[in-house]
C-alpha cells in the first residue's frame, strides 16, 4: 500500500518529540509514501520509545546530530516491507539499503551511514542486535517495547508506551506486519508445509522466513502469524 497525499497531521504530543532537521522530514515522507498506516504509526512509536530509553540512559544518542541517526534508523526500519523497496534481499537488508541511501544522499558520512545499516539490517537479530552497537540496541529494543509487554515491563516503559498508543493506534500491526513480510515471497503458489523455503528473500533460518513456514505449515489462519 503505497499513499500519494500528504503525511497526516501528527498530534502535538507525537510532534514535540519528532526532530524536525530536513534530513528527518524526509525519512518521514519517504515511510508515508511506501507504508501502510499501521506499519507507519509503528515506525514512529518505535523512535519514541528508543528515544525514551536513551534520554533515560543519558545515552550519546539522545543528542540532536545523533538523535537525527536514530531517527532515520527507526523511521525507515521497515521500508523493505513494502511494495516500494521489495527487492530481491530479506526486508532487514533492502531497508538498511534504503535509509543509507537516504542518509548519503543528505551528506552523512559513510561511517555513520553504515551504523544506520547496521542497526536496521540487525533488528530482528535477538541478541546481536543489543550488542553490536549502541545504535543498535536502542532501534532493537524501540522495536521489542512496542511489541513486548515484558520488555517494556523490564524497562518501565508500560505507561509511556500507553500514552503513546493513544496518539498512534496500533491498527493490528502484528498481523499487518506479518502478512507484509510473507507475502512478499514468491514461493506462496510453490510450497506447502513439507517443504523449507530457502531464498534471499526468506532465508531459512531468518525472522522471514521462519514466519513464511509458519504460514506454509497453516495457510488458513486469518490471525496475527503464529510465529510473529
Amino acid at each position: 500500500m503505497e499513499h500519494n497525499n500528504t503525511i497526516p497531521k501528527l498530534s502535538n504530543s507525537v510532534l514535540e518529540h519528532l526532530p524536525q532537521a530536513d534530513i528527518c522530514k524526509a525519512a518521514l515522507d519517504l515511510a508515508w509514501r511506501a507504508l501502510p498506516e499501521p506499519i507507519f504509526n509503528h515506525v514512529i512509536r518505535t523512535f519514541l520509545l528508543a528515544r525514551w530509553l536513551s534520554e533515560k540512559e543519558g545515552s550519546e544518542w539522545c543528542q540532536p546530530n545523533n538523535l537525527r541517526l536514530l531517527y532515520v534508523a527507526c523511521i525507515c526500519h521497515d521500508l523493505g516491507t513494502s511494495d516500494l523497496y521489495n527487492g530481491s534481499q530479506r526486508f532487514e537488508i533492502e531497508g538498511a539499503d534504503a535509509a543509507k541511501a537516504h542518509l548519503l544522499s543528505h551528506g552523512i558520512s559513510e561511517e555513520l551511514s553504515h551504523q544506520v545499516w547496521i542497526a536496521i539490517a540487525l533488528h530482528t537479530s535477538p541478541g546481536i542486535a543489543e550488542r553490536i552497537y549502541p545504535l543498535s540496541r536502542l532501534v532493537r529494543y524501540g522495536v521489542m517495547m512496542d511489541f513486548s509487554l515484558a520488555t517494556r515491563q523490564a524497562m518501565g516503559a508500560v505507561e509511556y508506551s500507553s500514552e503513546i498508543e493513544s496518539h498512534l493506534p496500533r491498527l493490528d500491526i502484528e498481523k499487518v506486519l506479518g502478512d507484509a513480510v510473507v507475502h512478499q515471497s514468491e514461493q506462496l503458489d510453490q510450497c506447502d508445509g513439507s517443504t523449507l523455503p530457502d531464498t534471499t528473500k526468506h532465508p531459512k533460518a531468518s525472522w522471514p522466513g521462519i514466519l513464511l513456514r509458519a504460514h506454509l505449515d497453516n495457510p488458513s489462519h486469518r490471525g496475527v502469524n503464529p510465529a510473529f
